[in-house]
């Protein structure tokens, strides 16, 4: 008996102002009842007041950083100790996991986003576009005469120009001058390799060159209408799929759309790669809870002749990524101080953790734990490779 709790506490919940009746569900109680059993809110009938919000919010506050101590003291220095607590039902006095490691991959992507020079790409990507912007060959959409900004490629065209005269082709439409021309070799040497040229017939008719490309399917034509539509928008000032429906006559199918907004999400990339990165890495932390699932499957089977679930595999991938965050937090925080490269010695201090955590709450030997520990970070590695090229790909294709 003197080990009992007293009843009597401060502020609302003091004994004098316990009801015998919840307030909100109606469910009979008793005085001792702090809170009710039914919907868990406070029993007390006493008026709130400003006083009151500020105590509870303290309150709440200073509860949260002992979880929040007691959690770190026990990912820190008790490997694995934290899960075994968790899944036997020791968690009132630990964070959440789920909600721990999530606030931990957003706290670290903030602080990488804040430290990291990302912008500078964005800024060598515009001056290495300016550097790139000319063609050697160009095209007069007025007067349907055909250009050249080098001496060399004007005499070669000149050229072709002369022999086609002579064959009485002089009024066919400049996109076929063009290819007459490749065929004569006008354009063999050094620039038969450049782009360029390709670009200068889409831009001298671009419906009739869409015309040609309309049917293709598979890989190739595929390539092919992106490379149609990333030329359009940047030499013919295309702003929508709408727009090129109207002025080149592309069909409204889904995956002209498709192939239009994937063309001009890349080319938004290689004009902001420093945003791009910023803005994928800023998908991560949603990504680990669909991989980290993932992931627990093959530690199930690994482990699955042990009297654990899924779920229980699950909290300790969570635990162990948790742990790692905080160690990249901490690596981050020494290398902003000492302007130094830190992230390698918590890396390696996180991969002797690993094991310890895996000895400790599978119980298992050394050779066993060595073997499977050596496994399961093969695959970590594998599926973490696979998510970052999806994640990336998807995102080059709907920036």
């Amino acid at each position: 008996m003197a080990n009992k709790p007293s009843l009597i506490t401060k502020g609302r919940y003091e004994l004098k102002f316990r009801g015998t009746e919840c307030l909100n569900c109606g469910h009979l109680l008793d005085i001792s009842d702090k809170y009710c059993p039914n919907c868990s809110q406070a029993n007390s009938t006493k008026k709130l007041v400003l006083k009151d919000f500020w105590d509870e919010f303290f309150s709440s506050l200073i509860n949260y950083d002992s979880k929040l101590l007691k959690t770190l003291y026990a990912l820190l220095l008790k490997p694995g100790t934290i899960t075994k607590d968790y899944i036997n039902g020791r968690r009132v006095s630990y964070t959440n996991p789920f909600r721990f490691l999530l606030s931990l991959a957003f706290l670290y992507l903030l602080m990488f986003s804040y430290n990291n020079n990302f912008s500078s790409l964005d800024k060598a990507a515009e001056k290495y576009s300016k550097n790139t912007t000319t063609n050697p060959i160009s095209f007069d959409l007025n007067s349907g005469t055909i250009k050249a900004d080098s001496t060399e490629i004007k005499e070669q065209v000149t050229k072709g120009l002369q022999k086609i005269d002579s064959m009485g082709l002089s009024d066919v439409p400049a996109t076929k001058q063009i290819q007459y021309l490749d065929s004569l070799g006008v354009f063999n040497g050094e620039y038969a390799q450049n782009e360029a040229n390709k670009d200068s017939i889409m831009l001298a008719d671009p419906k009739t060159y869409f015309e040609s490309i309309r049917n293709g399917s598979g890989i190739n034509g595929y390539a092919s209408k992106m490379e149609f539509f990333s030329n359009m928008i940047r030499h013919d000032s295309l702003n929508s799929f709408d727009e090129a429906k109207t002025k080149y006559g592309v069909d409204p199918a889904l995956s002209n759309k498709m192939t239009y907004n994937a063309s001009d999400s890349l080319l938004r990339v290689i004009k902001e790669p420093g945003t791009f990165i910023n803005a994928t890495l800023s998908k991560l932390p949603f990504v680990i809870f669909f991989f980290l699932p993932l992931f627990a499957v093959f530690i199930w089977m690994v482990y699955i002749r042990k009297k654990y679930t899924y779920t229980d595999h699950l909290i300790f991938s969570f635990h162990n990524q948790s742990l790692l965050f905080i160690l990249l937090i901490l690596s981050l925080i020494i290398d902003a101080i000492f302007d130094t490269a830190s992230v390698w010695i918590f890396l390696l201090i996180f991969s002797f953790y690993l094991y310890k955590a895996m000895r400790k709450f599978y119980g298992q030997g050394r050779i066993k734990t060595i073997l499977k520990y050596l496994f399961l970070n093969t695959m970590f590695t594998l599926l973490a490779l696979f998510v970052v090229v999806i994640l990336f790909t998807g995102s080059v294709f709907t920036y």
